[in-house]
């Protein structure tokens, strides 16, 4: 009888381990030679394995699925040119609060630094866009590297760690791994401080004007319920960041909608008439401030976040509560919170929504408004799907007309702005959750940064609508030439464009085309009828602004475009 070996694992071998003790149930990735050791370990692991047409495809990929589960999106790619790639990716993830472990390449630790064959430094090149980088110097450390990557990535303010592996930490033999250890020195503070909650109360007891200004943060908490449970004890009417679209249901009375450049007119003169800010979870980003002398002016300002470097680091706060969401409003929920009378300033923000409200012109000659796009998508996912952007002016016109009435649904690129982002990070959505309906709404520009990853739809079959609304411009850009560059337009237009339904028939995948504005909601309910992919062409109007707009240097209240002024 032949009697079985025992083969002792590599640093490779070692990392898959690791990775299977984190629950990591997919990785986005692409190999070159540098991981060829790690791709070897991962042959017969059973953990999945999703190859990206592009690094870049790859990492927006995992940001999709981290927005999603809130869980770390894992990429791995080559050293050199694979590292660089997915830098834009980790810029992203880091303005967006994403979770990622980024394992990258590297070449051996004996040539480091000698400018050997794709060999890139991406300690100090990612340090300043992660939340750490490590690099591995003794493949004994990857157990206790994999454990503290995962754990910084996701506690906390989430956000990217990347671990730098030289080819000869992965081919050596590894019999007794490092004891694991904690981490010392990264303490989160996750409940609030119960005088700071007492004194919340006590300020919004005398506020006549107070508003709830949610971001993000709260969808990253999956603080929904809380959040509403809140404003409805309170009736503390609730605003939006882009990102924190979908905390409150817009059906609520007390939802006025997004803020910002952008954003409509209730929620901003929300802001600038405000006697009490109440932010959660929201880092007042220059395109929702706007000029920070007439932002919330006149009011005390609470700001619970759970990263302390964003408390003061715009605002001067009455009261900064370094806290999780969830928590903060749990305990603000368990207090008796009577605010002073607020009918007038209820009726007044009501009479904001209803006298100036979101809209636009309606079609001539028959030629596709955009934003009727955007309503039929919305009717026809009753406001329920997981919706991924790209970066642009029908990001802009996603975040007006769908509305959004799921926490955690809109993946979208909004710190860093990343064209590209759409697709794949719809892909890393839908197979994060593949019972949702997830729709990617991109432009033309951006669509065609990314493109190649359509192979992936075609590979898994994966139910995403892609609609492209095709302008043939870079139409953000476009319209920054018209109102404030005299029209110039210098290098925003396209002269040529692919055929984008033969291209999606090129991938295998179904391919439509809507270029009249009478057959938007029938044709646009048709898409949805097919199942699996389908890319949509959508011809829309050229000359197509997205307004209402905060000029750059005005104030939050200095609106142009406002429908009813």
């Amino acid at each position: 009888m032949l009697q079985q070996t025992v083969r002792v694992k590599n640093g490779a071998e070692w990392l898959i381990e690791c990775l299977k003790k984190e629950a990591v149930e997919m990785i986005y990735g692409y190999p070159g030679g540098a991981v060829l050791p790690l791709y070897d370990a991962l042959y017969e692991s059973g953990v999945k394995h999703i190859l990206a047409r592009h690094e870049q495809g790859a990492i927006h990929a995992a940001e999709g699925y981290a927005r999603i589960t809130g869980k770390a999106g894992v990429v791995v790619v080559t050293s050199g040119p694979g590292a660089t790639n997915v830098v834009t990716g980790l810029a992203d993830a880091l303005a967006d609060s994403l979770p990622l472990v980024v394992i990258t390449g590297q070449v051996a630790t004996g040539v480091i630094g000698t400018d050997a064959f794709q060999e890139a430094d991406v300690v100090n090149m990612t340090s300043p866009i992660t939340k750490h980088s490590f690099q591995v110097r003794d493949a004994k450390d990857i157990p206790n590297i994999v454990k503290q990557a995962f754990y910084i990535a996701q506690t906390g303010r989430p956000g990217p760690v990347v671990i730098d592996l030289p080819k000869d930490m992965m081919i050596a033999t590894v019999t007794e791994p490092a004891i694991l250890q904690e981490l010392e020195n990264y303490q989160v503070p996750h409940q609030p401080n119960k005088v700071q909650i007492d004194a919340v109360a006590t300020l919004l007891k005398t506020s006549k004007r107070p508003i709830i200004l949610a971001g993000a943060g709260v969808n990253g908490a999956f603080a929904k319920d809380e959040l509403t449970e809140f404003s409805n004890k309170t009736n503390i009417p609730v605003i939006n960041t882009l990102l924190g679209l979908g905390n409150i249901s817009p059906d609520s009375p007390l939802a006025f909608g997004m803020a910002g450049m952008h954003g409509n007119y209730a929620a901003n003169r929300a802001i600038y008439e405000c006697d009490v800010l109440l932010a959660i979870g929201a880092r007042f980003d220059d395109r929702l401030v706007g000029a920070q002398e007439h932002f919330a002016a006149g009011a005390k300002i609470v700001h619970i976040d759970i990263d302390p470097s964003e408390i003061d680091k715009v605002f001067k706060a009455t009261i900064g509560i370094v806290a999780d969401a969830k928590a903060a409003l749990i305990a603000l929920n368990q207090l008796s919170i009577n605010t002073a009378d607020e009918g007038e300033w209820l009726e007044r923000l009501q009479s904001y929504k209803v006298k100036h409200p979101l809209g636009y012109e309606a079609s001539q000659n028959n030629v596709i408004k955009p934003q009727a796009v955007i309503e039929a998508i919305s009717e026809e996912t009753k406001g329920t799907a997981i919706v991924s952007t790209d970066v642009g002016q029908h990001q802009m016109w996603t975040a007006q007309f769908y509305k959004f009435k799921e926490e955690r649904a809109l993946i979208s690129s909004g710190g860093l702005g990343t064209m590209g982002f759409g697709l794949p990070a719809a892909i890393g959505g839908q197979m994060a959750n593949p019972n949702r309906m997830v729709v990617a709404i991109v432009g033309d520009g951006g669509f065609q940064m990314t493109l190649q990853e359509l192979a992936l739809l075609k590979e898994f079959n994966l139910n995403i609508k892609v609609f492209i609304l095709n302008n043939a411009s870079l139409g953000m850009v476009k319209q920054w030439q018209h109102q404030f560059y005299e029209q110039r337009y210098s290098e925003s237009v396209f002269d040529g464009q692919p055929d984008f339904v033969k291209l999606a028939e090129a991938y295998g995948i179904t391919g439509k085309r809507i270029t009249q504005a009478d057959k938007v909601a029938t044709q646009v309910a048709a898409v949805f009828a097919i199942p699996g992919p389908v890319v949509v062409d959508v011809h829309i109007n050229q000359t197509e602004t997205v307004t209402p707009m905060v000029p750059p240097g005005k104030g939050i209240h200095q609106m142009e475009g406002v429908v009813g002024k």
